[in-house]
Protein backbone atom coordinates (compact mmCIF):
# COMPACT_ATOMS: atom_id res chain seq x y z
CA UNK A 1 0.00 0.00 0.00
CA UNK A 2 2.68 2.03 -1.18
CA UNK A 3 1.70 6.16 -1.15
CA UNK A 4 3.33 8.00 -3.38
CA UNK A 5 2.78 11.82 -5.19
CA UNK A 6 2.46 11.44 -8.75
CA UNK A 7 3.28 14.80 -10.69
CA UNK A 8 3.88 15.48 -14.21
CA UNK A 9 7.38 15.75 -15.13
CA UNK A 10 8.64 18.52 -17.08
CA UNK A 11 9.70 17.63 -20.61
CA UNK A 12 7.78 14.11 -21.07
CA UNK A 13 7.81 14.11 -24.09
CA UNK A 14 11.76 14.16 -24.74
CA UNK A 15 12.01 11.21 -22.45
CA UNK A 16 12.79 7.43 -23.65
CA UNK A 17 9.55 5.91 -24.90
CA UNK A 18 10.39 3.08 -21.98
CA UNK A 19 10.81 5.82 -19.70
CA UNK A 20 7.26 7.26 -21.00
CA UNK A 21 5.16 4.10 -20.30
CA UNK A 22 6.28 3.58 -16.49
CA UNK A 23 5.25 6.96 -16.10
CA UNK A 24 1.75 6.07 -17.70
CA UNK A 25 1.51 2.77 -16.06
CA UNK A 26 2.92 4.00 -12.61
CA UNK A 27 -0.10 5.60 -11.74
CA UNK A 28 -2.20 2.87 -12.38
CA UNK A 29 -0.03 0.48 -10.81
CA UNK A 30 -0.01 2.41 -7.67
CA UNK A 31 -4.04 2.26 -7.88
CA UNK A 32 -3.91 -1.25 -8.19
CA UNK A 33 -1.90 -1.62 -5.33
CA UNK A 34 -3.76 0.53 -3.29
CA UNK A 35 -6.93 -1.49 -3.60
CA UNK A 36 -5.63 -5.07 -3.33
CA UNK A 37 -3.83 -3.67 -0.11
CA UNK A 38 -6.95 -2.06 1.38
CA UNK A 39 -9.78 -4.65 0.39
CA UNK A 40 -7.69 -7.67 0.69
CA UNK A 41 -5.53 -7.32 3.61
CA UNK A 42 -8.29 -8.33 5.99
CA UNK A 43 -7.62 -11.58 4.22
CA UNK A 44 -3.97 -11.66 3.84
CA UNK A 45 -3.94 -10.53 7.35
CA UNK A 46 -6.18 -13.76 8.67
CA UNK A 47 -4.14 -16.30 6.13
CA UNK A 48 -0.70 -14.78 8.04
CA UNK A 49 -2.02 -15.17 11.88
CA UNK A 50 -3.37 -18.55 11.24
CA UNK A 51 0.05 -19.26 9.03
CA UNK A 52 1.53 -18.03 12.30
CA UNK A 53 -0.26 -20.10 14.72
CA UNK A 54 0.36 -23.58 12.37
CA UNK A 55 4.29 -22.75 11.67
CA UNK A 56 3.85 -23.44 15.68
CA UNK A 57 1.90 -26.06 15.60
CA UNK A 58 4.48 -28.39 15.46
CA UNK A 59 5.90 -28.03 18.55
CA UNK A 60 2.58 -27.74 20.18
CA UNK A 61 1.73 -31.11 19.11
CA UNK A 62 4.91 -32.66 20.76
CA UNK A 63 4.12 -31.08 23.97
CA UNK A 64 0.62 -31.97 24.01
CA UNK A 65 0.89 -35.45 22.90
CA UNK A 66 3.98 -36.40 24.15
CA UNK A 67 2.93 -39.48 26.06
CA UNK A 68 1.40 -40.47 23.39
CA UNK A 69 4.43 -40.17 20.98
CA UNK A 70 7.51 -40.88 23.29
CA UNK A 71 8.33 -43.74 25.44
CA UNK A 72 11.60 -44.88 27.44
CA UNK A 73 13.82 -45.54 25.01
CA UNK A 74 14.27 -49.97 25.26
CA UNK A 75 17.07 -53.03 24.03
CA UNK A 76 14.83 -54.28 21.57
CA UNK A 77 11.67 -54.12 19.50
CA UNK A 78 9.28 -56.17 19.04
CA UNK A 79 7.73 -57.81 16.13
CA UNK A 80 5.72 -55.14 14.01
CA UNK A 81 2.93 -58.06 14.03
CA UNK A 82 2.79 -58.12 17.87
CA UNK A 83 2.69 -54.51 18.17
CA UNK A 84 -0.19 -54.47 15.13
CA UNK A 85 -1.88 -57.32 17.54
CA UNK A 86 -1.77 -55.30 20.31
CA UNK A 87 -3.67 -52.27 18.67
CA UNK A 88 -6.07 -54.64 17.22
CA UNK A 89 -6.78 -55.82 20.56
CA UNK A 90 -7.24 -52.55 21.58
CA UNK A 91 -9.80 -51.36 18.98
CA UNK A 92 -11.75 -54.56 17.68
CA UNK A 93 -14.20 -52.70 16.11
CA UNK A 94 -11.18 -50.95 13.79
CA UNK A 95 -10.22 -52.05 10.44
CA UNK A 96 -6.28 -52.16 9.93
CA UNK A 97 -4.85 -49.79 7.10
CA UNK A 98 -1.72 -48.58 7.56
CA UNK A 99 1.31 -48.99 10.38
CA UNK A 100 4.58 -46.53 10.48
CA UNK A 101 6.92 -48.17 12.59
CA UNK A 102 9.13 -46.24 15.43
CA UNK A 103 11.48 -44.87 13.46
CA UNK A 104 13.69 -43.71 16.04
CA UNK A 105 14.97 -45.43 19.66
CA UNK A 106 12.37 -43.49 22.31
CA UNK A 107 8.76 -43.33 19.81
CA UNK A 108 6.30 -45.11 19.47
CA UNK A 109 4.77 -46.95 16.85
CA UNK A 110 1.55 -45.84 15.20
CA UNK A 111 -1.33 -48.08 14.23
CA UNK A 112 -3.48 -46.24 11.73
CA UNK A 113 -6.99 -48.08 11.85
CA UNK A 114 -10.45 -47.12 10.11
CA UNK A 115 -13.35 -47.11 12.85
CA UNK A 116 -16.87 -46.06 12.08
CA UNK A 117 -17.70 -42.43 12.88
CA UNK A 118 -14.46 -40.56 11.66
CA UNK A 119 -14.21 -38.05 9.96
CA UNK A 120 -13.16 -38.09 5.68
CA UNK A 121 -9.55 -38.35 5.24
CA UNK A 122 -9.24 -39.15 8.77
CA UNK A 123 -8.15 -42.46 10.80
CA UNK A 124 -7.34 -43.50 14.33
CA UNK A 125 -3.97 -43.43 15.33
CA UNK A 126 -3.31 -46.49 17.74
CA UNK A 127 -0.38 -46.11 19.77
CA UNK A 128 2.50 -49.10 20.70
CA UNK A 129 5.29 -49.19 22.85
CA UNK A 130 7.50 -50.47 20.34
CA UNK A 131 9.51 -52.48 23.37
CA UNK A 132 6.42 -53.64 25.33
CA UNK A 133 3.53 -53.70 23.31
CA UNK A 134 1.87 -51.31 25.39
CA UNK A 135 -1.48 -49.45 24.11
CA UNK A 136 -0.13 -45.30 25.08
CA UNK A 137 -3.20 -43.81 23.61
CA UNK A 138 -5.54 -43.44 20.74
CA UNK A 139 -6.37 -39.67 18.43
CA UNK A 140 -7.64 -38.96 15.36
CA UNK A 141 -4.42 -38.85 12.55
CA UNK A 142 -5.73 -36.35 9.32
CA UNK A 143 -4.40 -36.10 5.98
CA UNK A 144 -0.98 -37.91 5.01
CA UNK A 145 0.63 -35.96 7.04
CA UNK A 146 -0.54 -37.33 10.41
CA UNK A 147 -1.52 -34.64 12.13
CA UNK A 148 -2.87 -35.45 15.51
CA UNK A 149 -6.02 -33.30 17.10
CA UNK A 150 -4.68 -30.22 17.77
CA UNK A 151 -2.13 -29.85 14.63
CA UNK A 152 -5.35 -30.67 12.42
CA UNK A 153 -7.47 -27.93 14.27
CA UNK A 154 -4.84 -25.29 13.73
CA UNK A 155 -4.28 -26.71 10.13
CA UNK A 156 -8.47 -26.31 9.29
CA UNK A 157 -8.55 -23.10 10.98
CA UNK A 158 -5.56 -21.64 8.50
CA UNK A 159 -7.38 -23.29 5.69
CA UNK A 160 -10.93 -23.05 5.83
CA UNK A 161 -11.28 -21.36 9.20
CA UNK A 162 -13.51 -24.24 10.24
CA UNK A 163 -16.56 -23.09 8.13
CA UNK A 164 -15.55 -26.03 4.71
CA UNK A 165 -15.58 -25.24 1.50
CA UNK A 166 -17.18 -21.53 1.83
CA UNK A 167 -14.38 -21.26 4.37
CA UNK A 168 -11.87 -22.28 1.56
CA UNK A 169 -12.92 -18.91 -0.74
CA UNK A 170 -10.94 -16.59 1.85
CA UNK A 171 -7.87 -18.45 1.73
CA UNK A 172 -8.37 -18.60 -2.08
CA UNK A 173 -8.76 -14.78 -2.24
CA UNK A 174 -5.64 -14.20 -0.26
CA UNK A 175 -3.56 -16.32 -2.38
CA UNK A 176 -4.34 -15.04 -5.72
CA UNK A 177 -4.09 -11.94 -4.91
CA UNK A 178 -0.99 -11.88 -3.00
CA UNK A 179 1.61 -12.10 -5.94
CA UNK A 180 0.15 -9.33 -6.96
CA UNK A 181 -0.16 -6.75 -4.16
CA UNK A 182 3.87 -8.00 -3.51
CA UNK A 183 4.73 -8.06 -6.83
CA UNK A 184 3.46 -4.58 -7.17
CA UNK A 185 4.97 -3.18 -4.21
CA UNK A 186 8.11 -4.70 -5.91
CA UNK A 187 8.11 -2.65 -8.79
CA UNK A 188 6.97 0.67 -7.14
CA UNK A 189 9.71 0.31 -4.64
CA UNK A 190 12.85 -0.36 -7.05
CA UNK A 191 11.11 2.50 -9.32
CA UNK A 192 10.84 4.90 -6.76
CA UNK A 193 13.85 7.41 -5.87
CA UNK A 194 14.04 8.23 -2.15
CA UNK A 195 16.67 9.90 0.10
CA UNK A 196 17.40 7.49 2.29
CA UNK A 197 20.24 5.79 4.65
CA UNK A 198 20.97 1.92 3.47
CA UNK A 199 21.96 -0.60 6.26
CA UNK A 200 22.64 -4.48 5.25
CA UNK A 201 19.76 -3.56 2.51
CA UNK A 202 17.22 -1.79 5.05
CA UNK A 203 15.88 1.17 4.15
CA UNK A 204 16.52 2.86 7.04
CA UNK A 205 13.97 6.04 7.89
CA UNK A 206 15.45 9.61 8.58
CA UNK A 207 14.01 12.31 10.52
CA UNK A 208 11.13 12.18 8.53
CA UNK A 209 7.35 12.06 10.15
CA UNK A 210 3.69 10.17 9.15
CA UNK A 211 3.49 8.54 6.21
CA UNK A 212 7.10 9.49 4.55
CA UNK A 213 8.51 7.28 7.91
CA UNK A 214 6.06 4.98 7.48
CA UNK A 215 6.78 4.15 3.68
CA UNK A 216 10.40 3.21 4.22
CA UNK A 217 9.93 0.36 6.58
CA UNK A 218 6.81 -1.16 4.32
CA UNK A 219 8.81 -1.03 1.51
CA UNK A 220 12.11 -2.69 3.23
CA UNK A 221 10.03 -5.37 4.68
CA UNK A 222 8.44 -5.94 1.66
CA UNK A 223 11.53 -5.95 -0.13
CA UNK A 224 13.51 -8.92 1.93
CA UNK A 225 10.07 -10.79 2.09
CA UNK A 226 8.86 -10.55 -1.69
CA UNK A 227 10.55 -14.14 -2.57
CA UNK A 228 8.84 -15.61 0.56
CA UNK A 229 5.24 -14.28 -0.23
CA UNK A 230 5.48 -15.52 -4.03
CA UNK A 231 6.32 -19.01 -3.07
CA UNK A 232 3.59 -18.87 -0.75
CA UNK A 233 1.04 -17.78 -3.37
CA UNK A 234 2.03 -19.87 -5.60
CA UNK A 235 2.19 -23.21 -3.38
CA UNK A 236 -0.45 -22.03 -1.59
CA UNK A 237 -3.15 -21.78 -5.00
CA UNK A 238 -2.47 -25.48 -5.29
CA UNK A 239 -4.66 -26.21 -2.08
CA UNK A 240 -7.34 -23.63 -3.35
CA UNK A 241 -10.84 -24.86 -5.07
CA UNK A 242 -11.07 -23.09 -7.77
CA UNK A 243 -7.43 -22.04 -9.00
CA UNK A 244 -6.60 -25.75 -7.50
CA UNK A 245 -8.62 -27.64 -10.31
CA UNK A 246 -7.20 -25.18 -12.85
CA UNK A 247 -3.66 -26.12 -11.51
CA UNK A 248 -4.27 -30.25 -11.78
CA UNK A 249 -6.02 -29.56 -14.68
CA UNK A 250 -2.59 -28.15 -16.15
CA UNK A 251 -0.52 -30.13 -14.79
CA UNK A 252 -2.74 -33.09 -16.05
CA UNK A 253 -2.32 -31.63 -19.89
CA UNK A 254 1.24 -31.12 -19.36
CA UNK A 255 2.44 -34.49 -17.97
CA UNK A 256 3.55 -33.39 -14.35
CA UNK A 257 0.96 -34.83 -12.49
CA UNK A 258 2.63 -37.07 -9.77
CA UNK A 259 3.29 -40.94 -10.39
CA UNK A 260 1.49 -43.57 -8.44
CA UNK A 261 2.77 -46.95 -8.02
CA UNK A 262 0.66 -49.96 -9.16
CA UNK A 263 -0.87 -51.45 -6.11
CA UNK A 264 -3.60 -53.32 -7.81
CA UNK A 265 -3.91 -56.96 -7.93
CA UNK A 266 -2.13 -58.98 -11.14
CA UNK A 267 -0.04 -62.10 -11.81
CA UNK A 268 1.25 -62.17 -8.51
CA UNK A 269 -2.24 -62.34 -7.09
CA UNK A 270 -2.99 -65.32 -8.58
CA UNK A 271 -1.18 -67.67 -6.39
CA UNK A 272 -1.95 -65.97 -3.03
CA UNK A 273 -5.39 -67.71 -3.18
CA UNK A 274 -7.10 -64.24 -2.05
CA UNK A 275 -6.81 -62.88 1.64
CA UNK A 276 -9.73 -62.19 4.30
CA UNK A 277 -9.29 -58.77 6.69
CA UNK A 278 -7.72 -61.38 9.23
CA UNK A 279 -5.43 -62.81 6.81
CA UNK A 280 -3.94 -59.40 5.59
CA UNK A 281 -3.76 -58.17 9.42
CA UNK A 282 -1.44 -61.10 10.04
CA UNK A 283 0.56 -61.17 7.36
CA UNK A 284 4.62 -61.25 8.08
CA UNK A 285 4.64 -57.58 8.71
CA UNK A 286 8.11 -57.81 9.52
CA UNK A 287 9.19 -59.61 6.56
CA UNK A 288 7.18 -56.95 4.53
CA UNK A 289 9.39 -54.61 5.92
CA UNK A 290 12.38 -56.38 5.60
CA UNK A 291 11.82 -56.92 2.05
CA UNK A 292 11.76 -53.28 1.70
CA UNK A 293 14.21 -52.53 3.65
CA UNK A 294 16.44 -54.91 1.13
CA UNK A 295 15.78 -53.01 -2.18
CA UNK A 296 17.04 -49.41 0.29
CA UNK A 297 14.34 -48.34 1.85
CA UNK A 298 14.87 -47.17 5.38
CA UNK A 299 12.61 -45.09 8.29
CA UNK A 300 10.50 -43.09 8.86
CA UNK A 301 8.12 -45.76 6.85
CA UNK A 302 4.15 -46.32 6.38
CA UNK A 303 3.08 -49.83 5.53
CA UNK A 304 -0.03 -49.97 3.52
CA UNK A 305 -2.42 -52.31 3.79
CA UNK A 306 -4.08 -54.53 0.89
CA UNK A 307 -7.20 -52.51 -0.52
CA UNK A 308 -8.65 -55.72 -1.76
CA UNK A 309 -7.55 -59.55 -1.52
CA UNK A 310 -4.62 -60.41 -3.68
CA UNK A 311 -3.44 -56.90 -3.56
CA UNK A 312 0.17 -56.07 -2.63
CA UNK A 313 1.45 -54.01 0.67
CA UNK A 314 3.08 -50.98 -0.50
CA UNK A 315 5.91 -49.62 1.74
CA UNK A 316 6.47 -45.76 1.74
CA UNK A 317 9.25 -43.77 2.52
CA UNK A 318 7.93 -40.57 4.37
CA UNK A 319 10.60 -38.46 5.31
CA UNK A 320 9.77 -35.16 3.97
CA UNK A 321 12.45 -33.43 5.38
CA UNK A 322 15.34 -32.53 2.88
CA UNK A 323 16.89 -34.41 1.29
CA UNK A 324 13.63 -36.36 0.84
CA UNK A 325 13.08 -39.63 1.07
CA UNK A 326 9.99 -40.68 -0.74
CA UNK A 327 10.66 -44.66 -2.50
CA UNK A 328 7.99 -46.53 -2.46
CA UNK A 329 7.94 -50.66 -3.46
CA UNK A 330 4.77 -52.85 -3.45
CA UNK A 331 5.03 -56.12 -1.90
CA UNK A 332 3.38 -59.63 -2.10
CA UNK A 333 2.38 -60.38 1.11
CA UNK A 334 1.97 -64.42 0.34
CA UNK A 335 5.22 -64.63 -0.69
CA UNK A 336 6.84 -61.24 0.40
CA UNK A 337 8.48 -60.25 -3.26
CA UNK A 338 8.78 -57.06 -4.14
CA UNK A 339 6.36 -56.66 -7.21
CA UNK A 340 6.79 -52.82 -7.99
CA UNK A 341 8.90 -49.85 -7.46
CA UNK A 342 8.86 -45.90 -7.35
CA UNK A 343 11.66 -43.94 -6.98
CA UNK A 344 11.64 -40.96 -5.92
CA UNK A 345 14.53 -39.64 -7.83
CA UNK A 346 12.67 -41.05 -10.98
CA UNK A 347 9.70 -38.53 -10.69
CA UNK A 348 9.39 -35.91 -13.55
CA UNK A 349 11.25 -32.42 -12.47
CA UNK A 350 7.47 -31.11 -12.52
CA UNK A 351 6.61 -33.49 -9.94
CA UNK A 352 9.28 -32.93 -7.78
CA UNK A 353 8.63 -29.24 -7.64
CA UNK A 354 5.15 -29.56 -6.67
CA UNK A 355 6.49 -32.19 -3.90
CA UNK A 356 9.04 -29.74 -2.82
CA UNK A 357 6.95 -26.48 -2.93
CA UNK A 358 3.46 -28.24 -0.83
CA UNK A 359 6.23 -29.48 2.05
CA UNK A 360 7.91 -26.13 1.86
CA UNK A 361 4.46 -24.31 2.86
CA UNK A 362 3.52 -26.99 4.99
CA UNK A 363 7.12 -26.68 7.15
CA UNK A 364 8.20 -29.81 6.96
CA UNK A 365 10.54 -29.71 4.04
CA UNK A 366 13.62 -28.34 6.30
CA UNK A 367 12.19 -29.16 9.87
CA UNK A 368 12.19 -26.70 12.43
CA UNK A 369 14.51 -24.16 10.10
CA UNK A 370 11.09 -24.02 7.81
CA UNK A 371 8.94 -23.46 10.44
CA UNK A 372 11.07 -20.47 11.82
CA UNK A 373 10.90 -19.39 7.94
CA UNK A 374 7.41 -19.83 8.05
CA UNK A 375 6.77 -17.39 10.70
CA UNK A 376 9.11 -15.11 10.02
CA UNK A 377 7.22 -14.62 7.12
CA UNK A 378 3.82 -14.42 8.29
CA UNK A 379 5.04 -12.08 10.99
CA UNK A 380 6.18 -9.48 8.20
CA UNK A 381 2.81 -9.68 6.34
CA UNK A 382 1.28 -8.71 9.42
CA UNK A 383 3.71 -5.74 9.73
CA UNK A 384 2.99 -4.90 6.27
CA UNK A 385 -0.32 -4.64 6.36
CA UNK A 386 -0.07 -2.75 9.76
CA UNK A 387 2.07 -0.31 8.27
CA UNK A 388 0.54 0.05 5.28
CA UNK A 389 -3.14 0.87 6.55
CA UNK A 390 -1.27 3.47 8.68
CA UNK A 391 0.00 5.02 5.90
CA UNK A 392 -3.34 4.74 4.24
CA UNK A 393 -4.95 6.65 7.58
CA UNK A 394 -1.95 9.24 7.73
CA UNK A 395 -2.53 9.91 3.92
CA UNK A 396 -6.74 10.62 3.92
CA UNK A 397 -7.42 13.46 2.50
CA UNK A 398 -9.33 14.87 5.87
CA UNK A 399 -5.46 15.47 6.30
CA UNK A 400 -5.12 17.82 3.44
CA UNK A 401 -2.76 15.05 1.62
CA UNK A 402 -5.20 15.09 -1.46
CA UNK A 403 -5.33 12.50 -3.61
CA UNK A 404 -2.13 10.07 -3.74
CA UNK A 405 -3.86 7.81 -6.23
CA UNK A 406 -5.20 9.30 -9.68
CA UNK A 407 -7.51 7.77 -11.51
CA UNK A 408 -6.96 7.57 -15.52
CA UNK A 409 -3.79 6.57 -15.15
CA UNK A 410 -4.53 3.97 -17.90
CA UNK A 411 -5.52 6.95 -20.70
CA UNK A 412 -1.79 7.58 -20.77
CA UNK A 413 -0.73 3.85 -21.81
CA UNK A 414 -0.12 3.39 -25.42
CA UNK A 415 -2.15 0.79 -26.74
CA UNK A 416 0.46 -1.53 -27.97
CA UNK A 417 1.15 -1.75 -24.20
CA UNK A 418 -2.21 -1.52 -22.68
CA UNK A 419 -3.60 -3.99 -25.18
CA UNK A 420 -1.47 -6.91 -24.05
CA UNK A 421 -2.00 -6.19 -20.28
CA UNK A 422 -6.04 -6.54 -20.63
CA UNK A 423 -5.43 -10.05 -22.14
CA UNK A 424 -3.16 -10.91 -19.46
CA UNK A 425 -5.85 -9.80 -17.00
CA UNK A 426 -8.17 -11.50 -18.58
CA UNK A 427 -6.44 -14.81 -19.07
CA UNK A 428 -5.41 -14.61 -15.20
CA UNK A 429 -8.65 -13.52 -14.40
CA UNK A 430 -9.98 -16.87 -15.95
CA UNK A 431 -7.08 -19.19 -14.53
CA UNK A 432 -7.80 -17.45 -10.58
CA UNK A 433 -11.58 -17.14 -10.62
CA UNK A 434 -11.58 -14.86 -7.77
CA UNK A 435 -9.17 -12.93 -8.47
CA UNK A 436 -10.76 -12.15 -11.49
CA UNK A 437 -13.93 -11.21 -9.80
CA UNK A 438 -12.74 -9.23 -7.20
CA UNK A 439 -10.76 -7.06 -9.93
CA UNK A 440 -13.81 -6.51 -12.10
CA UNK A 441 -15.97 -5.39 -8.12
CA UNK A 442 -12.23 -3.12 -7.59
CA UNK A 443 -13.33 -1.61 -11.32
CA UNK A 444 -17.08 -1.20 -10.46
CA UNK A 445 -16.17 0.38 -7.24
CA UNK A 446 -13.68 2.97 -8.97
CA UNK A 447 -16.05 3.85 -11.67
CA UNK A 448 -18.66 4.43 -8.85
CA UNK A 449 -16.43 6.62 -7.29
CA UNK A 450 -15.23 8.46 -10.14
CA UNK A 451 -18.79 9.53 -11.16
CA UNK A 452 -19.78 10.27 -7.69
CA UNK A 453 -16.70 12.73 -7.17
CA UNK A 454 -17.30 13.93 -10.89
CA UNK A 455 -20.94 14.30 -9.69
CA UNK A 456 -19.90 16.29 -6.47
CA UNK A 457 -17.57 18.54 -8.22
CA UNK A 458 -20.51 19.56 -10.77
CA UNK A 459 -22.59 20.38 -8.08
CA UNK A 460 -20.29 22.46 -6.33
CA UNK A 461 -19.90 24.53 -9.57
CA UNK A 462 -23.64 25.08 -10.39
CA UNK A 463 -24.31 28.37 -8.48
CA UNK A 464 -26.43 28.93 -5.61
Amino acid sequence: MTSTDVRPVAGAEQRSPGRATWTALKPLILRLHFYAGILIAPFLLVAAATGLLYAASFQIEQVVYRDQLTVPAGQTHLPLGRQVAAARAARPDGTVKAVRPAAEPGVTTQVLMDVPGLPESTRLAVFVNPYTGQVRGQLESYGGSGALPVRAWISTLHRNLHLGEPGRLYSELAASWLWVVALGGLLLWITRRRRTRRLLGLVVPGRSAGPRRSLPWHGSIGLWAVTGLLFLSATGLTWSKYAGENVDELRAALGWTTPAISASSGDHGAHSGGHSEADVAEADVDGIARAAAGRGLSGPLEIVWPGRPGDPYVVKEIDKTAPQRLDQVAVDGATGQVVAELRFADYPLAAKLARWGIDGHMGLLFGLANQILLATLAVGVIALIVLGYRMWWQRRPTRGFGRPYPRGGWRGVHWAVLAPLVLLAVVVGWFLPLMGISLAAFLVVDVVLGLRSRTARAGDRIPG
